[in-house]
């Protein structure tokens, strides 16, 4: 296992307590997540942990569920939302126009509480983020096909 993946693993493992928190996590994980626009949000991830994360942080963030989510044996695992009310949920969430072509911003107001800003990292790392072992010196990347 990488360490990022170690670093994924540790990160999932917390308690998902705070609505703000969730909707800020899944903030993060939308913005770098494979697909998110009007029709159609889609988080492809080969995390054990984050296959186990997302339906309980998109609960507690949303009140909705996936259309579609991965077998348990599956390596790489893909959650689908298509349901146009679930969709329309995410995106007044966020104040987010859902447009044909939808501009992707990150709305600062759902993240002036410190803590929700962690959160924000935090799924944004997990969406699209790696690290290398500190032994090797230390380098973070977020990757994302939105911007």
């Amino acid at each position: 296992m990488s360490f990022s993946s170690d670093v994924k693993q540790e990160l999932c493992k917390l308690n998902i307590s705070r609505r703000c928190c969730a909707q800020a996590e899944a903030y993060g994980i939308l913005l770098f997540c494979n697909t998110f626009h009007s029709r159609q949000v889609r988080i492809i991830t080969e995390s054990p942990w984050l296959k186990e994360r997302l339906p309980v942080l998109f609960r507690k963030a949303f009140h909705i569920t996936f259309d579609e989510i991965p077998d348990v044996d599956e390596k790489k695992g893909s959650f689908l939302i298509e349901d146009p009310e679930k969709l329309r949920v995410i995106f007044e969430t966020y104040s987010l126009e859902q447009s044909a072509a939808v501009s992707v911003h990150i709305n600062f107001a759902h993240l002036e509480e410190d803590h929700c800003r962690m959160a924000f990292l935090r799924g944004a790392f997990l969406a699209g983020g790696s690290v290398t072992d500190p032994l090797k010196s230390y380098h973070l990347e977020l990757a994302t096909s939105h911007f």
